[in-house]
């Protein structure tokens, strides 16, 4: 079975991938870690480096590559993933159950603002203009985030209770 995750940065795709990989006894793969890893590279790195069109392109070898060749895994995606090129229809073709965790803005402020220095596209953000930023960025990245097969509303649940959700629905 593969399982994959997307959602806006911060949506909790890794915690809630670990969480689902333990309990399913699957591997987790968090895809930016998969192409730094093989890239040998950050990916603040690869795009300082060799720029947005050379990683973009080497994500979807990679997600082609994990769907192609692995089975029984957790893949917690980039928040930008689903965006470009054939990633999602890529997605969509290899499984059923692609789920969309979905966040409120003002749910997403509270945890970004906490892990800016960790997350290249908001470092220089001042905090005062992290909603309108987050909320431009999410109404242009919802058309392809509700193309997963299952969209899960994660707002007021636990992490435990969102994994729960999604055994459920698995096909």
């Amino acid at each position: 079975m593969k399982i994959v995750l997307v959602g806006y940065m911060g949506s909790g795709k890794s915690t809630i991938g670990r969480l689902l990989a333990n309990e399913l006894n699957y591997d987790f793969i968090d895809l930016d870690d998969f192409i730094e890893s093989n890239e040998q590279m950050k990916i603040p790195m690869i795009f300082e480096s060799k720029g947005e069109i050379y990683f973009r392109k080497k994500e979807f070898e990679y997600l082609k590559q994990i769907l192609a060749n692995k089975d029984n895994f957790i893949l917690a995606t980039g928040g930008g993933t689903p965006c470009y090129g054939e990633n999602m229809s890529a997605m969509l073709e290899a499984t059923s159950n692609v789920f969309y965790l979905k966040v409120s803005i003002s749910r997403l402020i509270d945890r970004l603002v906490l892990e800016k220095e960790h997350r290249p596209l908001i470092t220089n953000i001042p905090d005062e203009e992290l909603p309108e930023f987050i909320g431009k960025h999410l109404f242009e990245r919802s058309y392809f985030y509700s193309k997963a097969n299952n969209s899960i509303f994660c707002d007021e649940k636990k992490a435990d209770e969102i994994r729960s959700e999604i055994e459920g629905l698995l096909v």
